[in-house]
This record gives structure tokens, sequence and C-alpha cells, in this order.
């Protein structure tokens, strides 16, 4: 499995996580004049009001690899639907950076958890980019044509009802032979079952998905039926990483990630999206880390904008960031950031190599 350049760290550990699997309801009789989309419509009415047993009070142990399951779940979608949000939810800890801003995951990002006998290891994706054609943006899209090509299963991201060409694009990508899940995000918009069917119909006939799950990354009870749900496609082989890793992306990159998403929040629409930020150190000494990153924009503009009036903006950047980060390693972070600018990086393909896209 290739996640693109990591640097040795050692793994965040999740806490006690053993959430019981929802197993699949039994499949239902269609009723009289009931075609297949209104029995996947049923199905996946009664998924949604099955119960979710409690999760376990201590982890399970020792389970041979023999009844061992785990297997690769590539999220996938448009920009802003939702992607980042399901796979932090999924794993039960943020580890994925999330804003209004288009094209705030620009990595594959590794999730994991470990539930019972079974591994979901699932990959979220950088939203596949139609707008721009940049260095930045083919190394996105390569990202993304990787990850579908290279998993067990696709859950296929939407919002429920909707569908524009950028959908249509991310699941023209989507290979024949991996089963894909159809995930209506915010469902709970939709009132009645009846405004639903026709889209779905539609959608099948788009490509031909496995499962239709609607559901609300919000909420709790549905993000946990979704673990049953996966598991059935998910092939019996032993665990690929510890049962209580949750990432394998380093704290530094972890770090760059915060910083990242801070910024794009508090700067809102007016930074352009080609902004990053590079780790120029990051060292440990007990329970405390030292930071220093740089910000990196293309324009003169662009870096004032970040600094903002008597270097408040930068101020509160970074302050936002520290207290993030403390929150995530259980101790104190000295926190330093600059501002550089270089012209053009995003369309320079040695440069986006360099600050780490794939």
């Amino acid at each position: 499995m290739s996640t693109g350049k990591k640097e040795p760290s050692k793994p965040v550990k999740a806490a006690v996580d053993t959430a019981a699997i929802t197993p699949p309801p039994p499949p239902l009789e269609p009723e009289q004049g009931t075609d297949a989309i209104g029995a996947m419509l049923a199905q996946a009415t009664l998924l949604r009001g099955a119960a979710v047993p409690a999760s376990n009070a201590a982890p399970v142990a020792g389970i041979p690899p023999g009844e061992q399951r785990c297997g690769l779940i590539a999220i996938v979608g448009k920009p802003n639907v939702g992607k980042s949000t399901l796979l932090n939810a999924l794993v039960g800890q943020k580890i994925s950076i999330t804003s209004r801003k288009a094209q705030t995951t620009r990595h594959r990002i590794t999730g994991m958890r470990t539930v019972r006998a079974t591994q979901f290891v699932f990959v979220d994706t950088p939203g596949f980019q139609t707008r721009h054609g940049n260095a930045l943006n083919r190394s996105l899209n390569r990202t993304v044509v990787g990850a579908v090509n290279d998993v067990d299963l696709i859950v296929f991201v939407v919002e429920a009802g909707q569908f524009n060409l950028a959908d249509a694009k991310v699941l023209s990508l989507l290979p024949e032979k991996t089963p894909a899940i159809l995930l209506a995000n915010k469902f709970d918009l939709i009132h009645r079952r009846a405004e639903i069917a026709p889209w779905l119909r539609s959608m099948q006939e788009r490509h031909n998905f496995a499962e239709f799950v609607p559901m609300s990354a919000n909420n709790a009870k549905d993000v946990e039926r979704l673990f049953g749900i996966c598991e059935k496609y998910l092939p019996v082989q032993p665990w690929m990483y510890g049962a209580d890793e949750l990432t394998d992306r380093s704290d530094r990159f972890m770090a760059a990630e915060i910083i990242r998403e801070k910024l794009f929040r508090l700067t809102g629409d007016e930074l352009p999206y080609t902004s990053t930020v590079l780790i120029d150190k990051y060292e440990e000494e007990g329970n405390l880390r030292r930071i220093a990153a740089t910000i990196v924009v293309e324009r003169d503009g662009h870096k004032g904008m970040i600094i903002g009036e008597k270097g408040e903006k930068l101020k509160r950047i970074g302050t936002e960031a520290r207290h993030e980060l403390e929150a995530l390693t259980g101790g104190k972070v000295f926190l330093e950031i600059w501002v550089k600018v270089r012209s053009g990086w995003a369309d320079d393909e040695a440069r986006v190599k360099t600050f780490g896209y794939e």
C-alpha cells in the first residue's frame, strides 16, 4: 500500500476501541410491484432503523490470524462533499483536516479502526480536481486514481439527491471490478422516501453499486452501522496494523496539516488554494514539542493577508494550531510560524514533489 512520502514516527494510538459490528439485516422480500430500486431503498431504511450494539469495555485480544479480516476502503468524491469528516468519524479521532475551502485534503490519508476481528483501513483521498490543470492538481488527481485501483472496497460519497459534473468525473474513475457503495451523505435533509427513489434509480443506471447507504457523517449511529456494511467486502487475512493504531501518518505530518487547516479556516475564500505548509523543525523533549513551520504562498499580497494587521492574523493561526497540537500530543508545544513567497510553486512539478506531494 502506497501512502506517499512518510517520515518515521510512532503511530498514533487509539484509546479503548472495540465497537461491536452491526450485522447486516437479512435480505428483504420485495413487495409485489416493487423493483430492485424499491428493494434497495427498503433495505437501506431497515438498516438505518437497526439498533447499534454498545461498545465493549475492553479490547478483544488474541484473535487467531485465520479469523481476522482486513482490507482497504477508499473514500472518494468531489471536493467538499464530506469525505474527511466521514473518515474522522470512522476512526474516532481527527486525522484528516476539514474546512469549507475546496481542496483542503491534499494527501492520501490512511486511517485505521479495528473492530473485534476486523480491521478497516480507510483511505481518504483529495477531491478530484477539474477546474485547474496545474502541477499540484495533477498530483492530487494521480493520488485519487491510484487509490481507487488499489483497494478492496470503494465508498463513493455524494450529497443525497444531488449529482453534477464533478460527481460524474469521480464516478468515471471507479473500476468495475471493485465493489462500490453509494453513500448518500446529508440524508437527514431528505424528508420523504419518494423524493430519493428517482435519484437512486438514475445513480444505479450510472454505475452498478453494490449497496446504497443513506446517512449523515455527523450521526454516530449511522457511522457505526457503516462498519457492518463494509465488513463483508473485506478479505479474510491478517491485520496490516496494530489493533490500537489510528493512522500511518507521522506527528510531523499532522502538525503541518493542522496549521494548514487553521490557515484556511481563518483566511476564508480570500486566500488562494495554492498555499501550503512545510515543517522545518519538529523536536521532542519529553512532553515538549518544538515546532518551526513555514507557510508558503505565491504572491507578496498573499503574505500580507496571512500576517494581517500588526501580525494579528498570523498570531491567531499559530495560537489555534498550538492549542490543537497540545491536545493531540498531550504535552506542551512551542510553535514558530514564518511566511515565505515562492512564486509559481504550484505549477512546478519538481517543487510540488519537494513539498511532499505525490
